[in-house]
């Protein structure tokens, strides 16, 4: 047996260490404890220990991390002569319920000159604080919505996945936990793969790349991949977190649809069209129509601003279409005056809408000429302005049924209304029922100079310059009965 002066100054050794330690005897007594054991016990002196390997096993209970209850705690292991290098348990004590600590523990056996066991000892580590923050982040790993799956290092082989890998892919944990990285491919068809697998293999961080998972019912999701080399407990493993693709590549897939109907309709439409971009006005493209009726070509405006293709003929009209289009974000059917290349005007009707294309806020802009239709509109408002020019043979149903082809529509009931004097009342009314002037001046006792005078003011007030206008603004405005 070691002698009392060895085991006293055995005692004196291992006292100060952090590591807490217990010494049994070979007949089942707890011989000595240190500092750090006894607290790793809650224990205030040797006594609390229970003095004996049995008194011991009625005042703490032992689990696994599992839960289940040791059958043989590591003291009676080593009493039976088994040695083991680590065992973590967790340890209650049946007094204190709120006592709750994990420990990790080694046996040495210390034996005599005749190598019999002499000594028998415990070597405990307290790891609470070390489980607390695996189960800390174990809970965290598991509620956290974006999916990942952890592999251990040393086999490659998965050793956690959490429900939003499950949830992404429809694996079930079984079909991941235990398989590895090569069976449950999580770098299949990475961007990068041969990069992605030499760092795996030197424990290195994966920087983020595109990949493709197979998926156990036969498809595949699109996802970014990473990798990031942590420790569980004293375990190197990488950490591979997701985030999904497959929800943007269809996105992209239906948008690069969207763009090519897009472009194949404005390349089509028999309506001279072009893009601009919001800010700055500078052509992105023109469609055929507009390169045939304006004769500016694709290739040659493209990048140019607006303003170099002078289609403009008239500045106010202009100003007015940018403020209608400032103000309502969209113009539909305003009438403008447009100059081709080759200096001819058109009469259009300009509409234009904002719209996207990919992420840039622009212009889209179409241009109906309808230069013919107000061609053939001035041609008949002459003949009927010809015609109308001696009115007194006619009868006021065809004065009527001509003046009725000259409105341009319903007339603006926000429009100001001019200040006509009581005889230039009466003068645009005689007008309207087709009397000529000295028919007028009969009627109203004047001479037809007077009345021609009276007639020259009106004209002034309705912005007008021919009889068969004001007839029309006289019918509109209530003069024609």
């Amino acid at each position: 047996m070691t002698t009392g002066v060895d085991r006293s100054q055995l005692h004196q050794i291992i006292a100060g260490l952090t590591e807490g330690v217990l010494l049994i005897e070979p007949d089942q007594r707890i011989a000595w404890a240190n500092a750090a054991a006894l607290a790793m016990h809650g224990a205030a002196d040797l006594s609390e220990l229970g003095g004996t390997v049995e008194a011991y096993r009625t005042r703490f209970t032992l689990r696994y991390r599992n839960h289940h209850v040791l059958t043989r705690t590591p003291i009676e292991r080593v009493l039976a002569g088994e040695s083991f290098d680590e065992v973590v348990v967790n340890v209650r004590r049946a007094d204190r319920p709120d006592f709750d600590v994990m420990q990790r523990i080694r046996s040495l056996v210390i034996t005599d000159a005749a190598g019999q066991p002499d000594c028998l000892v415990l070597i405990i580590a307290d790891v609470t604080a070390q489980f607390e923050a695996e189960a800390r982040f174990e809970k965290t790993f598991n509620a956290n919505p974006a999916p990942a799956v952890i592999c251990r290092l040393s086999d490659l082989r998965h050793v956690k996945v959490n429900l939003g890998f499950l949830e992404m892919t429809g694996y079930r944990s079984e079909d991941v936990l235990g398989r590895s990285v090569y069976e449950v491919d999580v770098l299949a068809d990475a961007r990068n793969r041969d990069l992605a697998i030499t760092r795996l293999h030197a424990g290195a961080t994966i920087p983020q790349m595109e990949a493709c998972l197979r998926l156990p019912d036969g498809g595949t999701r699109f996802v970014i991949v990473a990798g990031q080399p942590i420790d569980m407990g004293d375990e190197p493993c990488m950490l591979f977190t997701f985030a999904d693709l497959d929800l943007r590549k269809k996105a992209e897939t239906a948008l690069r649809h969207s763009e090519e109907r897009f472009a194949t309709a404005f390349r089509l439409t028999p309506v001279p069209t072009l893009l601009v971009q919001a800010d700055g006005l500078a052509v992105i493209g023109v469609n055929e129509a507009f390169a045939r009726v304006f004769g500016h070509a694709g290739e040659a405006v493209e990048g140019q601003g607006l303003d170099a293709l002078g289609l403009w003929s008239d500045a106010a009209q202009r100003a007015r279409f940018e403020a209608d289009l400032a103000a309502r974000g969209s113009v539909l059917g305003f009438e403008a005056c447009l100059r081709s290349r080759d200096g001819i005007e058109r009469d259009c009707l300009v509409s234009a809408e904002s719209v996207t294309i990919g992420e840039e806020a622009c212009l889209l802009a179409v241009l109906q000429d309808i230069s013919d239709r107000k061609r053939s509109e001035r041609e008949l408002f002459e003949a009927i302005e010809a015609v109308m020019a001696d009115t007194s043979w006619f009868s006021r149903g065809l004065i009527d049924k001509l003046g009725s082809l000259r409105q341009s529509g319903t007339p603006d009931a926000t429009a100001p209304r001019p200040d006509l004097t009581r005889r230039e009342g009466e003068v645009l009314r005689l007008i309207c029922r087709g009397l000529g002037d000295a028919a007028i001046a009969k009627r109203l006792g004047l001479t037809p100079n007077t009345v021609r005078n009276h007639a020259a003011a009106l004209y002034r007030k309705l912005g007008i310059h021919r009889r068969g206008e004001a007839i029309i603004w006289g019918r509109e405005n209530g003069f024609a009965v």
